[in-house]
């Protein structure tokens, strides 16, 4: 404790560390190049695989995006002047391509300067709506597929401060869409604001709420005012040739979905009193069902404030949840109740029952299902068959039911009962179809349905598709791909009785591109794009999958890429990838979802990169963390942290491909913990980088990742695992980078900045970069040049010249 109180002092002692004045720099050219590659259209296909949209942007945005301004209200991040998220991800230009000449079109009567997002087909596939953001607002834009053409609908006054403003009616002629109310109220400058008196916040004895460490949550009564002002709406019907109609007054609208028949609409709202505690999705709120033409049918549902759930990660509120409307019925609400009321401690024989009500929702409430864990959603069918979900996290494991909406009496079947993350077993995902009131549902062929599988398995990743009898059980498999050379992934099925789906084929060297691939014919693949390799430089990188043991016995494995300019016999740095994921059985534990066949796409975060500045790259090292049983798996975080990092370094060294003491390790996030840990208590590596981490889990003391103990339950776990609490052990270089706008949950830039001068005040070889404007994921240009940058001199400094230029003991 003694111990713990020194570091805790010595983190406000120490402030006037030495800054470096620096501006933006760029990486090497051999990194550069494949960081300015240009991105491949993202795509959206249409249901039947006819039309194809595609969606271009650049690869980043710069540091003058990310420096407009931005509000931080109730867990959201507001631009207050457009009326949009402030980190949303804009395309650049839209085209358009058809299954019989993949050749892209241009889009007649789009701007070339656009920042479009939000893009939402119509039911009836025939159009396509997205928001066009200027410097002063939102517009509404109608992209009409057939004739190739795009219009703008609306001005710039839409409200998509709360994600996607536009909600189609069912008969694809009109939209819903949030419109900026023309009374609101001005904002209040919260830097100029003179207080009032200061903020209370109180908590009841008994009353617990034991919540995660989120960010940009309201402090104060501004904030209040601010998000109020913010998340209203009025509610607008607009026709395809803009002509807009006023359809319901001012609210704080969150949530609008149609009846599958187009009749009716539930319409969610935010209600008061707001928290400081958690975020706006968790704020009182209210549903209510209206008919069409926006006549109150009926409030189904009211929610209050969501602060103190029971502890535990399967725990829910009491009462209904879940709401949403039958897709095969049209119109009917079907909701989840929690029989042990949300608290996972509570031992019964179901933990959830589901209900359903038929409009005008003033007629009998039947139960259709009881679910022996948590209720997870349901794949609805017909009037006699649907598939229901339910999981439990402390297990890890899920089932999946079939059962009878017709008749609450008739037991449900279980199809599937496994551990989900046991992915050699997993049967895979049951194929959909549109009904005739255009939504999905359960693609049947009297009682049997189809099964799309990824594959897994210890010879590799090959997709199936498997034909199941929900009577009996059994399995047909209608197709496994059989590509060696190539990954294969099926995206989606067109028509199973044509035998017709979408794949995605790609290798290390061929960017992925997809085909409709007809199971039924021997070489049955159409193309439907035809993106080319931008990354040539290291297309020709070799690239495996190792496989090796850890010193327990337990199965690893990682991705093996060999430096550019590879020579036989000699010795090469390495730098090591990794993220820790958490396991309850060795099995599991043990599989790999890696392929050598995987196109090698070196992201902004990859190490990869590496391989052109004559490093041996490790990347996606299997860092398992298991607890078995009662044993939960941080009990020996530590401890099987170095045994992963050890095993990975022997494999490698084992194969002569490295120098084991010029090896560097890294990691985002839960990685970077990870990285800081390996440091602090194992003598493998010459340098770390951690990006974006925790280091001192007393700051969440209600849990984090994957660790359900609160700190007093669990101080030994806390404190040990803490890479702040040993920092006196640490006499490795580390750098620390950081995004000064972070807005993960336990990831505050206060961690890295405490651990930071916990290590300068102790003479670690430490330095940090602190990201302006930056989230917790990196996307202004500047800054991820930058971040490349520092890396590779990082690298270069204390790994590859670390004979020549390491002083430390």
């Amino acid at each position: 404790m003694k111990h713990f109180f020194t570091l805790f002092l010595l983190c406000f002692v120490i402030t006037g560390y030495a800054q470096e004045n620096l501006t933006y720099q760029k990486p090497h050219k051999n990194i550069l190049e494949l960081a300015e590659a240009p991105l491949a259209p993202s795509i959206r296909i249409d249901n039947k695989g006819e039309h194809i949209v595609l969606l271009y942007r650049s690869k980043y945005k710069t540091i003058e995006e990310l420096s407009e301004t931005e509000l931080r209200l109730g867990g959201l991040r507001i631009n207050p002047v457009t009326n949009i998220g402030s980190r949303t991800r804009y395309y650049t230009d839209i085209k358009l391509s058809t299954k019989k000449d993949g050749t892209p079109i241009t889009v007649t009567g789009l701007p070339t300067d656009g920042r479009y997002a939000n893009f939402s087909w119509s039911p009836n596939q025939k159009y396509m709506t997205f928001t066009k953001t200027l410097s002063t607002g939102v517009e509404l834009w109608l992209l009409d597929i057939k004739n190739t053409s795009a219009k703008k609908i609306s001005e710039a006054n839409l409200n998509a401060n709360m994600g996607n403003p536009v909600t189609w009616f069912k008969d694809s002629e009109a939209v819903l869409v949030k419109v900026l109310p023309k009374n609101r109220k001005a904002l209040i400058n919260t830097s100029e604001a003179i207080p009032t008196g200061p903020t209370v916040s109180v908590s009841e004895a008994g009353v617990k709420a034991q919540n995660r460490t989120y960010q940009d949550l309201l402090k104060n009564k501004n904030d209040e005012h601010n998000f109020e002002q913010l998340s209203q709406s009025e509610l607008y019907k607009i026709t395809l040739d803009g002509k807009a109609t006023l359809w319901k007054e001012t609210n704080m609208y969150r949530g609008i979905s149609f009846s599958p028949d187009g009749n009716y609409v539930m319409i969610t709202t935010i209600s008061k009193p707001f928290s400081y505690l958690v975020p706006y999705n968790r704020f009182p709120s209210e549903s209510i069902v209206y008919a069409s033409n926006g006549d109150l049918v009926k409030s189904v549902l009211q929610v209050p404030l969501i602060e103190d759930l029971p502890k535990g990660f399967m725990a829910e509120r009491t009462g209904k949840r879940d709401f949403d409307w039958r897709s095969d019925k049209p119109a009917t609400l079907y909701w989840a109740e929690a029989l042990d009321g949300g608290d996972p401690a509570v031992e019964v024989p179901f933990r959830d029952e589901v209900f359903q009500q038929d409009a005008p929702f003033n007629g009998k409430i039947t139960s259709v299902l009881k679910t022996i864990d948590r209720f997870r959603g349901i794949t609805w069918g017909n009037d006699n068959t649907a598939i229901a979900y339910d999981n439990w996290w402390n297990t890890r494991n899920t089932r999946t039911y079939v059962f009878d909406p017709s008749n609450p009496n008739k037991d449900a079947k279980v199809l599937f009962d496994r551990n989900y993350q046991d992915l050699y077993s997993d049967p895979g995902q049951f194929v959909y179809t549109k009904n005739d009131f255009n939504e999905y549902v359960l693609d049947l062929n009297k009682n049997v349905a189809y099964l799309i599988g990824d594959g897994y398995s210890d010879a590799g990743k090959f997709p199936f598709v498997d034909e199941l009898n929900l009577s009996t059980k059994k399995t047909k498999r209608l197709y496994q791909s059989r590509l060696t050379d190539k990954m294969e992934s099926i995206s989606s099925a067109l028509n199973t009785k044509t035998g017709e789906y979408v794949v995605r084929i790609e290798s290390k060297n061929e960017y992925p591109n997809y085909y409709i691939r007809n199971i039924k014919k021997r070489n049955g693949l159409t193309p439907l794009t035809q993106f080319e390799n931008p990354f040539k430089s290291i297309q020709n990188v070799k690239k495996e999958v190792i496989s090796y043991k850890r010193a327990d016995g337990l199965d690893l494995s990682g991705v093996l890429y060999l430096p550019t300019d590879y020579e036989a016999g000699k010795k090469y740095p390495m730098l090591m990838w990794a993220y820790p994921r958490e396991y309850k059985d060795k099995n599991s534990a043990a599989q790999s979802t890696s392929s050598s066949n995987e196109f090698t796409y070196p992201s902004y975060g990859s190490p990869v990169f590496w391989v052109t500045r004559g490093f041996v790259v490790l990347d996606d090292a299997a860092f398992p963390i298991i607890g078995e049983g009662n044993e939960q798996p941080n009990d020996t975080f530590r401890e099987q942290l170095v045994a992963n990092a050890k095993a990975a370094i022997d494999a490698v060294d084992n194969l002569g491909y490295i120098d084991r003491d010029r090896v560097a390790v890294g990691g985002h996030s839960y990685g970077a913990f990870m990285t800081a840990n390996l440091l602090a208590h194992s003598n493998l590596f010459a340098a770390g980088i951690a990006r974006s981490g925790a280091y001192n889990r007393t700051l969440t003391p209600f849990g984090f990742q994957s660790e359900e103990r609160n700190y007093w339950e669990a101080p030994e776990i806390y404190n040990s695992m803490s890479p702040f609490m040993h920092a006196d052990k640490m006499k490795t270089p580390l750098l620390l980078i950081h995004g000064e706008a972070d807005n993960n949950s336990g990831t505050y830039p206060l961690q890295s900045e405490r651990y930071f001068n916990a290590l300068k005040g102790l003479g670690a070889p430490v330095r940090l970069v602190m990201l302006p404007r930056e989230s917790h994921g990196y996307s202004a240009k500047e800054s991820i040049l930058h971040m490349l940058w520092e890396e590779d001199q990082w690298l270069e400094e204390h790994v590859k010249n670390k004979e020549k230029t390491e002083t430390v003991d």
